[in-house]
């Protein structure tokens, strides 16, 4: 297990758990606003540092998804401390939202860089 997730000076499986499951909801609105910035972006023709933080974030997100066949790494953490199914988004999230995120933020990804390309070559031109 990492050092970032020594949870040593925590007593319970619960308490962890909820650790867990709220580093979950911070980094699930940690990409939320990186998908939020390049919008910003793409609207306002800003390409800056911050723009290629954000969407390099994204894209390794979606690289660690990929290489853990589309499942959060820290499933396998809820699960150890306590979650059967290893849900990590349950305690914070509609259960009808969170089946659909992942293909929401992939078109709204997709749909956001598209914008910020046409913005780009309109103001190229």
């Amino acid at each position: 297990m990492p050092e970032f997730f020594n949870m040593a000076g925590i007593r319970s499986a619960r308490q962890k758990l909820f650790l867990i499951k709220a580093i979950h909801t911070a980094l699930f609105i940690f990409f939320s606003a990186c998908l939020a910035y390049v919008y910003y972006s793409g609207i306002t023709r800003t390409y800056d540092w911050i723009l290629f933080l954000a969407i390099g974030s994204i894209l390794i997100e979606g690289l660690v998804l990929i290489l853990n066949k589309w499942q959060c790494p820290l499933t396998n953490l809820a699960r150890e401390y306590g979650d059967e199914h290893g849900r990590v988004t349950d305690m914070f999230f509609p259960a009808w939202f969170v089946p659909h995120v992942f293909r929401s933020c992939s078109v709204l990804l997709i749909i956001g860089v598209a914008v910020l390309v046409v913005n780009y070559l309109i103001g190229r031109f």
